[in-house]
């Protein structure tokens, strides 16, 4: 497998608010739990009131126009081969300096960022996928897990996901990417259907609107997100986010649930629902949400190695050391918890394992700067 990274863009696609964690045959019901269907999510009688919304048109987020082929046939000699097909058109959209893509944030559909040259990852990423189908290759969306990250008090979570293209060619797969910072091969990924990438973007669309006060858009947005992939949990999330800024507490929590029975272990959709809880102050749900919450939270390697760096910072190398060790266990190919692991044990004078996780750091890491970067601490810690 290749991979062409290019350094633009980064898709926040669920955590507006806070976090989450449960499950959900066993989950306890509340008091409301029956009283919000999903059919009463999707109407959104507490946003939309007595007015009659218009239906909302499917985006084409992968069609083409007069301007867009024009350029295909200007910059692309179309062939059989496929490798040179692709060459050709990864020379015109992103190695020629006259074509220049910009991130600025805003989702948008091909057409849209081929007239703009500006967006987020899936802008960029529908316009490579239209163009590339468009010369016949085989190119899918696919979806990438990027690392959580906790505010220093743990509570808080950012969670994205990423989204980059992947192209099946004769004996590889190829994978095209506009941020190198957001990529690593490490990183859990998987292709996902147009149906899929429709639905990050609504949901995208639809967190917009929230941001700006416009709700009755939003839960548009969020409705067709549903339709096209209602399986999509932080759309769910998402849409018990809207309901909690319109004072629904009862429509919040039946969406959060939703998302909870798509995704067992969401980490948001918990932790939105211990807030609730705590607030109406039902204790017996807010203490099963919270023991989920933590317990997931503690399990996760990433948490435990932000509180490695936490207890590095203040001088607390045995217990960067357990978080480190745990860290590994559970992501053993992770190199940064390797070298963090070997400042650790360099601190604590014992200089033998410093250099072994070092040296292991250099070994997992695949990018050739962090790779150069563990090999100079290395070299400075032998000398």
């Amino acid at each position: 497998m290749s991979i062409l990274s290019f350094k633009y863009s980064r898709l926040v696609v669920q955590a507006l608010i806070l976090c989450a964690i449960s499950a959900c045959q066993n989950l306890p019901l509340s008091q409301n739990a029956d009283r919000v269907s999903i059919n009463a999510l999707l109407k959104g009688a507490p946003i939309v009131g007595d007015r009659k919304l218009p239906q909302l048109r499917d985006a084409p987020l992968l069609a083409l126009n007069a301007n867009m082929l024009a350029f295909l046939d200007e910059q692309v000699t179309r062939t059989n081969n496929k490798f040179s097909n692709l060459n050709q058109l990864l020379a015109a959209i992103i190695k020629n300096g006259g074509f220049v893509l910009t991130y600025d944030g805003a989702t948008r559909t091909a057409a849209e960022t081929f007239a703009t040259r500006a967006g987020n990852c899936l802008s960029f990423t529908n316009l490579f996928v239209a163009f590339a189908r468009e010369l016949n290759l085989k190119a899918s969306y696919q979806e990438i897990d990027i690392p959580p990250m906790w505010d220093q008090r743990g509570g808080s979570l950012l969670l994205s996901l990423h989204v980059n293209a992947l192209l099946l060619m004769p004996g590889r797969q190829q994978i095209v990417d506009f941020n190198v910072e957001n990529f690593k091969s490490k990183y859990d990924r998987r292709p996902i259907s147009d149906e899929r990438a429709t639905a990050h973007y609504y949901n995208n669309l639809g967190v917009e609107k929230m941001h700006q006060g416009d709700y009755l858009t939003s839960l548009q947005y969020f409705q067709k997100g549903i339709h096209f992939d209602p399986q999509f949990s932080p759309l769910w999330n998402n849409l018990g986010t809207l309901y909690l800024r319109n004072q629904r507490d009862d429509y919040a929590e039946a969406s959060y649930r939703a998302a909870l029975d798509i995704e067992r272990y969401n980490y948001v959709a918990m932790t939105n629902l211990l807030h609730i809880y705590k607030r109406r102050g039902d204790e017996e749900l807010a203490a099963y949400f919270k023991q989920r919450v933590i317990r997931h939270r503690h399990s996760n390697p990433y948490y435990r190695y932000q509180q490695a760096e936490d207890a590095f910072d203040k001088g607390n190398y045995d217990s960067s050391i357990a978080h480190l060790r745990y860290a590994i266990r559970k992501k053993p190919e992770e190199d940064r918890f390797y070298f963090l692991l070997g400042m650790a044990y360099l601190k604590n004078g014992n200089e033998e394992k410093a250099v072994n996780y070092l040296q292991r750091a250099e070994l997992v890491a695949l990018d050739d700067g962090d790779k150069q970067e563990y090999s100079r601490k290395l070299d400075s810690l032998l000398k």
